[in-house]
């Protein structure tokens, strides 16, 4: 069945995202010091050969020509995320001013050009200095040191700054929790830690969220969310069941925690069942019930696929496996919570190379599903496709796929919107290349080419890819006109 697009509502936000360690370089320049990112990222340069953190795409050096670029895009909205260890280097204490001229100098051409920022305060990049002080997240201390940094950026901003995120995807922290957090290997054993991590967020989250609502007059705010919505591998009810399960402790044990300031009973009876449970002391329940937010930020990239796991006493409980090569089928295992769930394979969906299931239907189905259960506006975070992007002799990229991908997940996002969802912004991954997070930058979502390889930074030159040229005209026709 054929649908067209019609055009999207007046003020809709068409944007593109990054963040901070991801793209903009100047690990250790103008006063900043190291962030946990900095540290994993050095390690995965040894152990795999992927880039440091150092340079990625250098946008501290070229944030004038990304801008003007954004721009000759079209781009209504950016969305960033500003750098802890940037601004306050030492997690605590003393501010850089160097660090804060830099994003006063970001947003001021963004605000220049029309571009509406849409700020994260957190985006995986813990200043090292909290980890060596006290473990990072590991330790209630970081809630009461993240309150002083949301409080002096949200100050600075507040004038310019409409549209605040507090912390970038805690439920993908929970599951890649290594990756995304340095955590020292005599705690890797203890997965308590995970959601112990996760329930310090969440006071943090709230307080950001109280920040906002009372230091910038028409502020919103909320926390983004790495979302997948759960099929059943069958329809059988056991594998029904199991779907229901991981949608429970996969989704909403945080979206609950948004919008209801509680956690999800049936994933709190599995992890207080399993020993996992965070340990909750008085007063953390209603701080975080006063933390109201406003809207959510979503990022999707794939939908996930569930199936039944009885608990026979042979299965050991494991997180998701990650895919490090790019080559389909290397992934290196599946999420398995015995007597709760297992997830698997999508058969019926095709993946891209680092098997992601590329399923367009999951973001409409996503989005109205949310929408319904709590009501609140919407936007797009993140939604992208990572492929081995060929910057041809011409200075030419062609993109084909990305395109396929990106106006396939527009289209469905506008579905949802013509069944009433509320959606204030589509900011798709990313705006340019920059460093994956666990693939270096071999791994490409942008618009805009960055000239490097893992091994090189060379001058990180940028090209428009084809991409960019066709999200021109989806953005200045308003989204009007996309038929599949």
């Amino acid at each position: 069945m054929s649908y067209t697009t019609t055009a999207f509502p007046d003020g809709f936000l068409w944007g593109a995202s990054t963040s901070a360690y991801q793209v903009e370089g100047a690990a250790y320049e103008d006063g900043k010091k190291a962030s946990q990112q900095d540290i994993i990222n050095q390690n995965n340069y040894r152990e795999r050969g992927f880039a440091t953190a150092e340079v990625t795409s250098d946008h501290y050096h070229h944030f004038r020509e990304d801008v003007a670029l954004m721009a000759e895009m079209g781009l209504k909205a950016y969305r960033f995320s500003i750098a802890w260890s940037r601004v306050i280097p030492d997690g605590t204490g003393a501010v850089n001013p160097a660090g804060l001229k830099f994003y006063h100098d970001l947003i001021d051409e963004l605000l220049a050009h029309d571009i509406e920022p849409i700020v994260t305060l957190y985006h995986y990049d813990l200043p090292w200095a909290l980890v060596e002080r006290y473990g990072g997240w590991i330790s209630r201390q970081v809630v009461d040191d993240f309150e002083a940094y949301a409080r002096l950026i949200i100050t600075e901003f507040r004038d310019q700054v409409k549209y605040w995120t507090t912390i970038n995807e805690q439920s993908i922290i929970v599951q890649y929790w290594t990756q995304k957090c340095y955590i020292p290997e005599e705690y890797r054993g203890d997965n308590q830690l995970r959601y112990q991590i996760n329930h310090h967020m969440n006071l943090a989250h709230a307080i950001a969220c109280n920040l906002v609502h009372e230091l910038v007059p028409g502020g919103m705010v909320g926390s983004v969310i790495g979302y997948s919505p759960i099929y059943p591998l069958t329809a059988r009810a056991e594998d029904v069941m199991a779907a229901q399960n991981a949608h429970d402790l996969r989704n909403g044990y945080y979206l609950d925690i948004y919008f209801k300031g509680k956690y999800t009973d049936s994933a709190m009876a599995y992890l207080e069942r399993h020993g996992l449970a965070p340990k909750i002391e008085p007063g953390d329940m209603e701080l975080i019930a006063s933390g109201t937010s406003d809207m959510l930020g979503i990022n999707y990239y794939a939908s996930e696929c569930a199936k039944a796991c009885p608990d026979d006493g042979t299965r050991e409980m494991r997180w998701n496996g990650v895919n490090l090569t790019g080559k389909k089928g290397d992934i290196s295992g599946f999420e398995t919570h015995p007597g709760f769930y297992e997830m698997c394979k999508n058969p019926l969906l095709d993946t891209n190379d680092w098997d992601w299931a590329i399923d367009p239907v999951g973001l409409e189905y996503l989005l109205r599903d949310i929408w319904m259960r709590y009501g609140k506006p919407l936007m797009v975070c993140e939604n992208g496709l990572g492929a081995f992007d060929t910057l041809e002799a011409d200075g030419t990229v062609h993109d084909p796929y990305r395109i396929d991908y990106l106006e396939r997940h527009i289209a469905a996002m506008k579905r949802a919107m013509d069944y009433g969802v509320q959606m204030l912004a589509y900011c798709p991954w990313s705006a340019l290349d920059l460093l994956s997070t666990s693939n270096g930058v071999k791994k490409r979502y942008g618009f805009i080419y960055v000239d490097r390889t893992d091994d090189d930074p060379r001058a990180c030159r940028r090209y428009r890819k084809d991409s960019f040229a066709w999200y021109r005209d989806v953005i200045a026709r308003n989204g009007a006109g996309l038929t599949l």
